[in-house]
Formats: structure tokens, C-alpha cells, sequence
């Protein structure tokens, strides 16, 4: 199977320079290891498309994250994707760290970042949540939060729709040269590409060390754990933030594009990619956020979840060929927050800076780079809520009580492009199993209507991976 290029990984990173490369005329593979796009860093992280103000200057994160940043606004209009400006806090508790307040507002100064200083009694007026020993607090108001993985699916689609392939459940086992380019053997298959870019976040090491024992960098996975509090509880409207240290951004509250909101997470070095929660990393966050926050619920906690994110030994984005010997292999490795924030603008400085002198980039006059989006019945007025059930009964069966999600929209997820395959695949997508219950009640509906049309029995749907089954056996 010959290509212009193969990207190696289907998260933000990968699908957003698939989409960006697709308006051309070249024939472009996305390869992944998993069921489903999206399912690494990108699915559990904290959503905030940061403002830039955070990274040290003259970093490819400073550049790339401003930059990135400017362009989400834009990319989820077209892609029929949420965004929400909440606007974001940097507290400070004492003079130390107002003293480091004053150097993150001059790089936003530098930057051109909207911001503005508040005293604490200025901020508890609008935070009333935020804890008496507050002194000052650095306002950022463009900061905004999304839906992750839904941008990342957005984006095959439309990567799709207009000629890019896609192969799910093909784990890279071999990476040759060629007289070409590179032979890429990935699960039952091999594939020819002029340039290969590896964008597999954790794996991006161990793809490195196909080809060559100079790496250059080593991956040294953090995992970060989270509380996800339900929708009725108020607790913020901004992000809140603690001042960041050399370990990271610290335990912050975050309001999601739902309603809910998020309270984490810790930054815990790992030998293994494991996304199992601990008793510790709980116990961390319990002990920080109320630093920053007088009443946080976590009694009224609907999930905990843990995410792994791709450090590595550079403190830096790595975004660059693999050597000399290797100007046709791309790393976008290391990439650790701002990373999502930063994604657009990783996109268009990888293209710019070693796509399109390595390929003919000639545009396709029949590429469509927006994509329409579905029906979401919890959305509508009673009145489009009964034209689209008088169209399709479906749409008037409700599944998930908690979300308000119907029969129809499920099934609209199965049937779409790049659409679901598994449990876990349809709650990305449109969410049952969100809510209160956490699928208690809905899930056995989902795995019924996965199997209907799927066309195979329900001991055969997964919830996550190819072989995370959940039924052992069928009994009907």
C-alpha cells in the first residue's frame, strides 16, 4: 500500500495534520494501535485550550501554544465543534508567588494575551469559592475549554471525507527504508510512504528505535488523575489555577463544555502507561484543590479517571526529523501540556517547516475542510424535537436518562464516519454514560444497539479495546 505519507497515531495531533493535509492532493495514512481514534492523551487530559501564557520564551510551546490557541475558535466553527470561554485564574497566596504572578503577565504582555491584575477581594466578588488567604489573582478571560476527543474525530472525519485512510487496530511492528521513503508494517499490513510522521505520543520512543539507536530523547510517561463532579454542583466559572511549578500547572478546577467540572490532577512519574486511579494521587488532589478553594464536593464526584501524558526528558516540544540521517521521518513527540492548546499551530509549523518541501502540496478543488454536524435532541426547541422524531421515531427514544440522549443519535454515531465501534466509542461521541449513573442504566441499551448495528451478538461488543468484551455469554 504506497502513500505520501503515513502518520503514526490517530490523537489530537495526528488527526488534526491529517485533516490540514487533506485539502491537498496527496494520498495520506493514519495508523493507530487502538479501537477507537483519540483514545490516548487526548482522551483524558483537562481540555483547556491554555492562552499561552505559561511556557518559557523562545520555546516551540510558547510559539506554538499562542498560536494554537488563536486558531481553536476558527477550527471548532468549522468543525461543528463545542468551545466555551470560561476565562481562567492564576492565584497567588503569598508574595513569593505574586512575585511569579508578575513574570507570567509580562509574558503575556510579550505575547499580546489579554489579561489583568486582581486583588483577592476583587476576585472572591466574582469567585466567592476562592479561599480567604488569596492576595492576588492574574486573570486570563480568552482561556476556553472543548471536548477533546470530539475535535479529534471531527477532524478524521473531514480527513476522510476527503481521501485520507484510516487503520485502526494496527500497531506498528517494523519501520525500513526504502528507496522511497519508508516500509511501515502495521498489524496484517505494510505500507510505502515518502515521509512518515510519528505522532504516537507514548510510543514515540520505542517507534524512534525502529530505525535508529540514536533517539535523542526518552519518554518518561506522567500520569494525572482526576475528579469529575456532577453537573448540579456549582464551583467555579473560571479555571482556577494555582500559581505552576516546575512540576506542572497543579491542581485546578476545571468547568467542562457540559456543565460538570474537573478537579486535578497530580503529575505522578510511571514505569508503565497505566490509567488505573491511586489511593495517593486521590489523596493529593483532595489535600491541594483546597488550597486554592474553599468548598469543593468530591462526595458529589461522579467518576475518577487517570490520564497518561507523553513527557520525556526535553523539556520542549519535539517537533523535528529523526536526524540527519533520517530528513523524511517527523517526530511531533513530547507532547505534554500545552499540547492540546498548542495542536493547530503544530499543524500548520510541521507543514510549513518540513511537510511542504518534502512533498508537492497541490490543493484539491473538491476538499470540504467544515464539517455538519448531528442532531443533539437536548438542543432543540419542542417543536424541531418533534419534526425530527416524525422523520425518524428513533430520535424519540430516549436511552440515557442522565444525558438526555436518544436512540437515534447512538445509532447516528455507529452509522457516521470514523464512527463508534465500542461502548466507549458511542460515550465519546455522544455522551450516554456520562451522567449520574454512569451507564448504569443505559449501557445495557448502548451494547444492544452496538450489536443491531453491528450486525453481530452482543457478547461480541466491546467496551473499549478489541477484546475488552463485557458479556461472557449470550442469554436471550
Amino acid at each position: 500500500m504506497n502513500f505520501d505519507i503515513l502518520i503514526i497515531g490517530a490523537g489530537i495531533s495526528g488527526t488534526m495534520l491529517a485533516r490540514e493535509l487533506s485539502r491537498y492532493k496527496l494520498k495520506i495514512a493514519v495508523v493507530d494501535k487502538e479501537n477507537d481514534v483519540a483514545n490516548g492523551a487526548t482522551m483524558a487530559n483537562s481540555a483547556i485550550v491554555h492562552t499561552g501564557y505559561d511556557p518559557e520564551d523562545g520555546t516551540l510551546k510558547a510559539k506554538l501554544n499562542v498560536r494554537g490557541a488563536r486558531m481553536y475558535p476558527k477550527l471548532c466553527e468549522d468543525l461543528n465543534c463545542l468551545i466555551k470561554t470560561t476565562g481562567a485564574y492564576v492565584v497567588a497566596c503569598s508574595s513569593d508567588e505574586e512575585k511569579q504572578l508578575d513574570v507570567l503577565a509580562g509574558r503575556a504582555l510579550s505575547r499580546k494575551i489579554p489579561h489583568e491584575f486582581l486583588t483577592g477581594d476583587e476576585a472572591r466578588l466574582r469567585e466567592p469559592n476562592l479561599v480567604d488567604n488569596i492576595t492576588k489573582v492574574l486573570s486570563f478571560p480568552t482561556t476556553a475549554v472543548i471536548y477533546p476527543w470530539e475535535v479529534a474525530i471531527a477532524c478524521m472525519q473531514v480527513a476522510i471525507g476527503n481521501g485520507a485512510e484510516l487503520f485502526l487496530n494496527h500497531e506498528v511492528k517494523s519501520i525500513s527504508k526504502s528507496e522511497s521513503g519508508y516500509t511501515v508494517k502495521a498489524g496484517d499490513k505494510e505500507f510505502s510512504a515518502k515521509v512518515v510522521v510519528n505522532a504516537s505520543g507514548t510510543g514515540a520512543e520505542e517507534i524512534c528505535k525502529m530505525i535508529t539507536d540514536q533517539v535523542g530523547f526518552q519518554i518518561k510517561p506522567r500520569r494525572g488523575e482526576y475528579f469529575v463532579i456532577e453537573k448540579d454542583v456549582h464551583i467555579s466559572h473560571n479555571v482556577i489555577f494555582p500559581v505552576p511549578t516546575e512540576k506542572g500547572k497543579g491542581v485546578l478546577a476545571v468547568p467542562t463544555v457540559y456543565g460538570n467540572t474537573l478537579i486535578g490532577p497530580n503529575s505522578e512519574p510511571i514505569d508503565e502507561t497505566s490509567i488505573a486511579t491511586s489511593d495517593d494521587g486521590i489523596k493529593y488532589i483532595k489535600d491541594n484543590i483546597t488550597r486554592i478553594l474553599k468548598e469543593v464536593p468530591l462526595n458529589k464526584a461522579i467518576r475518577t479517571f487517570a490520564g497518561v501524558r507523553p513527557s520525556s526528558t526535553s523539556k520542549d516540544f519535539i517537533i523535528e526529523p529523526l536526524g540527519e540521517d533520517n530528513p523524511n521521518f517527523i517526530n511531533i513527540a513530547s507532547i505534554e501540556s500545552p499540547g492540546l492548546a498548542s495542536s493547530p499551530g503544530i499543524t500548520e509549523y510541521v507543514i510549513d517547516k518540513y511537510i511542504k518541501d518534502r512533498l508537492e502540496l497541490e490543493l484539491d478543488p473538491d476538499a470540504v475542510m467544515t464539517r455538519k454536524g448531528d442532531i443533539v435532541m437536548a438542543k432543540l426547541t419542542d417543536e424541531e424535537k418533534n419534526a425530527v422524531i416524525k422523520e425518524n421515531p428513533q430520535y424519540g427514544n430516549i436511552v440515557c436518562r442522565c444525558e438526555q440522549i436518544s436512540e437515534g443519535e447512538i445509532v447516528a454515531a455507529i452509522n457516521a464516519v470514523c464512527g463508534a465501534r465500542s461502548v466507549k466509542g458511542v460515550k465519546k461521541r455522544v455522551r450516554p454514560g456520562m451522567g449520574k449513573c454512569q451507564g448504569g442504566f443505559c449501557e445495557p441499551k448502548v451494547v444492544e444497539i452496538l450489536a443491531r448495528e453491528l450486525n453481530c451478538s452482543p457478547v461480541d461488543v466491546v467496551l473499549d479495546r478489541k477484546k475488552s468484551k463485557i458479556l461472557g455469554r449470550e442469554n436471550r
